[in-house]
């Protein structure tokens, strides 16, 4: 008996497994998926929700190349089949071929739009293979085909085709020459004229597969219209909507429709989301802290709002946390294209005015920009799923020092720019409490690769608009 071993193979994200065979005298027992042990051992955690088994009686039963639109997890319960792979997507790795013998100790985890085959080599061969969407007869027309005896592909079949049981359709089938590559899966966008949403339409500018969708497709704040959704053929949902207005969510008028956008339909987009296996990417808050921490917030620090925004924002999050594949994007003093703070700014400085602005609040501004990049270094890179902290880097300043910074790039001077403490900047106004501290540390996403331009960065960015 042999331990548990996750191999690499030639077809990126494809993956050999050694499974380890009990046996005695009554026969042998294996454990053929083991979630916690093989996703230690870094294959993906793809979630299989069904189970297919496919009896062989003869030898040299020869099954076709298909390129299917779920991932799955192939293996043999009796007897012995020689596997073949070519890879359909689209890319530099379009037609790579691996070859391998699968027995009861083997099994292979084959990414969707992988063509599959497989050919017996022992009579009575039982082939089983876990996948993660359900089959209908609807996803067949998403299949892709390419021929077993193409001589491009050269696979060294054990038994020659012309000698071994064949399908009339998979003798049929297409050369690699002649076959397009299978189209990834869809990558969903809720929004689509929001800051954030402009700022992921350049992220993925000439990307056919993320698809925007506008408030009138899909009303986060109606729970029929997120139901009327479907994520069949979906890999991801970015949420790039959400109720903003600080100040109005705490009026009568505001909580509601802030807790409906915030919170509730995204506990809707949530369960969507996980029946349909795909992940959420959520864009939260450093609302969803009080901001009396002493030092940049963490990922795994407590969600403690002050206000009902900040409250709504939390309960999304809580939402999104139960889904199997999220993101939660964690940002703050989110500044894009159209009204911002830098651009009120710039604004003031162009027409003389000397403003008073917050000097008792900390943090980093966040273009939208980075926020699109990271999300989509998220789906890319596929690290750990759960939350990650995104804003600008460097040193972390104060509104007013902001204020001051602009001032001074648009030709004023910083002197221009007046701090006051928030209790005073309220006084008189209807406003919600705010963080002091929002702070938050980008070390997690860091790790995955992704590091964000020094906060100030953004200031230029907006000025050159």
């Amino acid at each position: 008996m042999s331990d548990l071993e996750v191999a690499e193979t030639p077809i990126e994200g494809m993956h050999v497994l050694n499974l380890p065979v009990h046996g005695d005298d009554r026969g042998w027992f294996k454990e053929n998926w083991q979630r916690e042990k093989m996703v230690d051992l870094g294959l993906p955690d793809f979630g299989p929700v069904q189970q297919n088994m496919s009896f062989n009686q003869a030898v040299g039963v020869t099954r076709g190349i298909h390129a299917e639109p779920w991932d799955k997890l192939v293996s043999v319960g009796v007897g012995r089949v020689f596997g073949a792979w070519v890879d359909l997507r689209p890319g530099n790795g379009f037609g790579t071929v691996f070859t391998t013998e699968i027995t009861p100790g083997t099994a292979v985890y084959v990414p969707r739009r992988v063509g599959n085959a497989f050919q017996t080599l022992e009579a009575d061969t039982l082939y089983s293979y876990l996948v993660n969407d359900h089959w209908n007869a609807a996803a067949k027309s998403e299949y892709t085909f390419v021929n077993l005896a193409d001589p491009e592909l050269d696979i060294a079949w054990p038994i020659s085709l012309d000698q071994a049981t064949v399908s009339e359709a998979d003798r049929t089938h297409p050369n690699l020459a002649d076959v397009t590559p299978m189209a990834p899966r869809r990558t969903l966008v809720i929004g689509d004229t929001g800051q954030l949403a402009r700022a992921l339409h350049e992220a993925y500018v000439g990307d056919d597969s993320v698809e925007f969708l506008s408030r009138e497709r899909l009303d986060l704040a109606d729970p029929a219209s997120i139901e009327a959704l479907n994520l069949r053929g979906v890999d991801a949902v970015i949420n790039a909507a959400a109720y903003t207005s600080v100040d109005s969510a705490d009026t009568p008028e505001g909580r509601g429709q802030a807790w409906a956008v915030n919170a509730t339909g995204v506990a809707h987009l949530a369960r969507k989301a996980a029946e349909a296996s795909a992940t959420l990417v959520h864009v939260s808050s450093d609302y969803v802290f009080d901001g009396s921490k002493d030092g940049a917030y963490t990922e795994d620090d407590l969600l403690c709002p002050l206000g009902v925004y900040g409250q709504s924002k939390a309960a999304g999050d809580l939402a999104v946390s139960a889904v199997p594949r999220h993101y939660i994007v964690r940002t703050s003093w989110v500044v894009g294209a159209g009204s911002n703070f830098v651009a009120t700014m710039a604004s003031l400085a162009g027409k003389g005015i000397s403003p008073s602005v917050v000097d008792d609040q900390m943090g980093r501004l966040t273009s939208t920009a980075i926020i699109a990049a990271a999300i989509r270094h998220l789906l890319d890179v596929r690290p750990a799923y759960g939350a990650y902290n995104v804003t600008g880097g460097g040193e972390p300043s104060t509104w007013c020092g902001i204020a001051q910074v602009v001032f001074e790039r648009c030709g004023r001077s910083a002197d221009d720019v007046s701090p006051v403490s928030t209790a005073e900047y309220a006084a008189g106004k209807s406003q919600a409490p705010r963080p002091t501290n929002s702070v938050l540390d980008n070390a997690k996403i860091a790790a995955t690769g992704f590091v964000a331009e020094p906060h100030l960065s953004a200031i230029d960015a907006i000025l050159s608009d």
